[in-house]
């Protein structure tokens, strides 16, 4: 019996690396290139296993803490997800080279929670524990900040002044779930405020609305992306939310065939920290199947650019007046 395989092969845009990824990844890239191997990265730089390896082959060095691990005077660099002020001290008191590759719509995030706090606020932020997104956002201004995932977080929460509270959030959420989440504390606390523009960031916002979408003409969506990615996961419960069937893949070698048994129709999205490398690995395994029809499915444009950290800049600028 023929293998089963889609007719039809849709690919959501936009999708894949953000600007924050691009330029974190980046930062690592010209960092070995400007000091050489090794350059320590704490954390992943991304949540993403491919670009992780990639990295790694290339003599960066991910450690989970500023440990002894790393030598004094080190270069290292900081992920895209942020890290908090103890961390700097960290760095900082045992002569690091840091570069700070924190996406700057994690920044704006942690400005917030130090306007607010400084303000006398308590700050609700609406994140996932233990992610290192949160956890440096927390870090800003633990006494003033306190987590809440679901509504029914919201339900239970009790604050000291109702009439004193703001939110904040992390950038890589359900747009929808998040929405929920802010209704509701409006609700139970009326005189809430919150941030000038919306903390949720373009990309998760822009790749959920693709996948939306898309997912109403397909049977089965597949999201490439690691398991530990926020938005990657965010974009399954996208899809299945509106009426395909979906899963997380790392990679092509992890579709199973079962998933494909019925399937007319299938779409493709990946995570904010996905290179499209991995896209074209899984366009290419439905090709080799047989799926001739492969069309893509914009919704919309993206074409935003953020600069690289001030410290590689001017590290660049300088290398290359040195050959000049």
């Amino acid at each position: 019996m023929a293998s089963p395989f889609p007719e039809k092969l849709l690919l959501a845009a936009p999708r894949g690396y953000c600007a924050g990824v691009d330029r974190a990844v980046q930062s690592v890239e010209r960092a070995l290139e400007l000091h050489g191997a090794p350059v320590y990265v704490r954390k992943e730089i991304v949540h993403n296993k491919h670009v992780v390896e990639q990295l790694r082959a290339r003599g960066a060095v991910f450690v989970e803490e500023l440990d002894d691990s790393i030598p004094e005077g080190a270069v290292t660099v900081f992920s895209a997800h942020g890290v908090s002020p103890a961390v700097h001290a960290d760095a900082a008191e045992r002569g690091l080279q840091t570069i700070d590759a924190t996406c700057p719509l994690v920044t704006k995030v942690h400005r917030e929670a130090l306007k607010f706090a400084a303000e006398g606020y308590t700050i609700v932020l609406i994140g996932h524990s233990g992610h290192e997104e949160v956890e440096g956002t927390m870090g800003e201004a633990p006494d003033h900040i306190v987590l809440v995932e679901t509504e029914a977080d919201v339900d239970a929460l009790e604050v000291e002044d109702p009439g004193k509270i703001a939110y904040i959030s992390q950038t890589t959420l359900s747009v929808d779930e998040t929405r929920a989440i802010i209704n509701r504390l409006r609700e139970k606390f009326p005189a809430i405020t919150g941030p000038r523009t919306d903390d949720i960031c373009y990309a998760t916002t822009n790749r959920q609305a693709a996948v939306k979408q898309m997912a109403a003409e397909c049977d089965l969506v597949l999201v490439i992306g690691s398991t530990n990615s926020s938005n990657s996961n965010r974009l399954v419960d996208v899809a299945r939310d509106h009426g395909a069937a979906s899963h997380l893949i790392d990679n092509a070698s992890e579709v199973r065939e079962e998933w494909l048994e019925g399937v007319r129709v299938a779409g493709i999205s990946s995570g904010a920290s996905a290179p499209e490398e991995l896209v074209e690995e899984l366009i290419g395994f439905f090709r080799s199947r047989g799926t001739k029809d492969v069309q893509t499915f914009e919704v919309l444009r993206e074409d935003v650019r953020f600069m690289l950290p001030k410290v590689i800049r001017q590290q660049m600028a300088a290398a290359s007046a040195e050959r000049a």
